[in-house]
């Protein structure tokens, strides 16, 4: 893998959050380049997981980023080996309590103001307008989201 800049992938992620990419989307283009996905492919992978996956405010749309890019640095090529199954399992789970160990949850739900947890289950898309970015905190979860799979891709921070 490509040496990368974690601060610089995370200013992409917020970047592109701020330029109308989803929670998962953000993070996962972030890092995408890293493994030779066209900005296509990524986009296209990734844009089912926004909104707590389809908007049903379930996982956090950026930790489900954080398991596919876990996905494409612990692959699991054999479905019978069992170990390198479990290295990528817990290598989710420690980057979901890196999470959660800041805020607490990985529900989209949770992690939102009332007004928009309410919209579970609405397929509609929030329009993105400055009033939209200030009452949402997810700019936050794309940031440290990135700043954590940066952090796995970098091996700072390895499955137990």
């Amino acid at each position: 893998m490509e040496e990368f800049d974690i601060e610089d992938k995370i200013a992409r992620a917020t970047e592109l959050f701020g330029q109308g990419y989803n929670c998962a989307q953000s993070v996962f283009l972030a890092y995408s380049d890293l493994f030779g996905l066209s900005g296509e492919l990524a986009k296209s992978l990734s844009v089912s997981f926004g909104g707590g996956m389809g908007r049903m405010r379930e996982v956090c749309g950026t930790v489900s980023a954080m398991a596919m890019l876990a996905g494409l640095k612990y692959p699991v090529p054999d479905q019978k080996d069992l170990a390198a199954r479990r290295r990528n399992y817990a290598m989710v789970q420690r980057m979901a309590a890196q999470f959660t160990g800041k805020y607490r949850t990985v529900i989209c739900r949770e992690l939102l103001p009332a007004a928009a947890a309410a919209e579970k289950n609405n397929p509609a898309p929030a329009e993105r307008t400055p009033e939209y970015y200030r009452q949402r905190p997810c700019v936050r979860y794309v940031a440290d989201a990135a700043r954590i799979a940066g952090q796995m891709l970098k091996g700072e921070l390895l499955p137990e």
